[in-house]
């Protein structure tokens, strides 16, 4: 596993290098793009990415837990949690990258 990180700059980096858009151009596209999926999660609706996954909320009901530190038993909230489904097309690829890489070394 490599330590990279890509965060919104590298996005607005590549919008402004492949699509020709100045740097505000690329960077409104960039938080436009985040802000209709987040507006959309917040609705509780569905988020599709055609070939990418999707996103989606779940409830989830209160249950006991325990503090990892003390060992006290404590209730976890009930919750709404964001959750990510990765489509076959995008498992595919990262399965064939991530053996392609271990092949290399």
């Amino acid at each position: 596993m490599g330590d990279s990180v890509i965060v919104k700059s590298d996005l607005v980096e590549e919008i402004h290098a492949h699509l020709g858009l100045n740097q505000r151009e690329s960077k409104e596209f960039v938080e436009n793009f985040f802000e209709q999926i987040r507006a959309t999660l917040e609705r509780h609706e569905e988020v599709k990415l055609s070939g990418f996954g999707s996103y989606g909320i779940r409830h989830k009901f209160p249950r006991p837990g325990r503090n990892p530190r003390t060992k006290d038993a404590v209730t976890i909230t009930e919750r709404w949690v964001v959750t990510f489904r990765a489509s076959n097309n995008l498992r595919r690829r990262v399965a064939n990258y991530s053996s392609s890489k271990i092949a290399d070394s």
